[in-house]
């Protein structure tokens, strides 16, 4: 298969991006957290395409992207009244919601589960391809599974070239980090997933949420794998104070990268990447420093621990994870 790159900024392409979907095929596109790799939410044969492509496992939940509240209410068998305060303050937006699915979502997007998730992105890009297919579209992160999800469209043609059948450049997608996940209306509000919202602004909408999935024979969200958003090389987080010691640990291995906030001296490194000590600005290039250290062929990546601060929450899980 060839793996078409279409430009979001072509109605044309676009057109024709939407023409592939309906068709039954998947196209990566852009969204303001991550790219998604999009298929027709509502034909199974279709999401389980996603699944073969990515290598992803059947058990891993996929979110449905949706244009709003009216696209989203024929998928969920409830939509309580927190559902209508989320919707109403953060969507279009980086906020994924879990809810009682209906009959109409098939197995497949749902790992079996009684819950689907769904959201509504808020780059043009991918309302634009929404609004052209008038269809809800099953997109997780456009990579092989495990690995670090792609920001740009380069990122995507590197883990799925010849796997799918076109991918939308959008340009560098602006948050860098994948949605907020909280499930509603199945007992009390339960944030699955931290991501681009932070926490403290679920709460200051909903009073107390709880963390963690409640217990259940299936996965009700994506990301709660131990190991994931990963590169190749294998990656150690350490305080600024033992990040010298531990490049020079790891360095009788092979080459190593490192992640920085600080100007600490890491000059025994390969690579260095330098992020900002802002969350945003460090979300937003964390995944594209970490694909860059892996594909000067770091063997292993040493990590700045970051501020144990709320709004570093998501980062501080994807660094945990990609250090499993």
């Amino acid at each position: 298969m060839e793996t078409r790159l279409l430009s979001a900024q072509s109605p044309g392409d676009l057109d024709e991006a939407a023409s592939l979907l309906r068709a039954g095929g998947l196209v990566a596109f852009p969204t303001e957290t991550v790219y998604g790799l999009g298929g027709l939410a509502l034909e199974p044969l279709a999401v389980r395409a996603i699944y073969a492509a990515k290598g992803r496992p059947a058990t891993n939940p996929l979110i449905v992207h949706v244009l709003g509240e009216k696209e989203a209410r024929p998928l969920c068998a409830r939509w309580p009244l927190e559902a209508r305060q989320l919707v109403a303050r953060f969507w279009p937006g980086p906020l994924t919601l879990v809810l009682p699915r209906t009959e109409i979502v098939p197995d497949e997007v749902t790992a079996g589960g009684p819950t689907v998730a769904v959201r509504a992105p808020s780059h043009p890009a991918a309302r634009a391809l929404l609004e052209r297919i008038g269809a809800p579209l099953a997109a997780p992160s456009a990579n092989r599974a495990e690995h670090v999800s792609p920001t740009t469209a380069a990122h995507v043609l590197r883990d799925l070239n010849g796997r799918i059948d076109a991918v939308l450049d959008g340009g560098r997608c602006p948050f860098g980090i994948e949605s907020t996940v909280l499930s509603v209306g199945d007992g009390p509000p339960r944030l699955l997933r931290t991501g681009a919202i932070p926490r403290s602004d679920l709460e200051d909408l909903l009073g107390p949420v709880e963390i963690g999935p409640a217990e259940h024979s299936v996965s009700p969200s994506p990301g709660l794998q131990k190991r994931h958003y990963a590169p190749a090389a294998r990656v150690r987080v350490a305080p600024a104070a033992a990040l010298e010691g531990l490049v020079r640990e790891l360095g009788a291995n092979g080459p190593v990268g490192v992640l920085a906030l600080s100007a600490v001296d890491v000059s025994g490194a390969s690579a260095v990447h330098r992020l900002s000590g802002d969350a945003k600005g460090y979300a937003r290039d964390l995944y594209a420093a970490l694909r860059d250290l892996e594909d000067r062929g770091c063997s292993a990546i040493a990590v700045e621990a970051v501020p144990d601060d709320p709004a570093w929450d998501a980062i501080r899980d994807r660094l945990a994870r990609a250090a499993a």
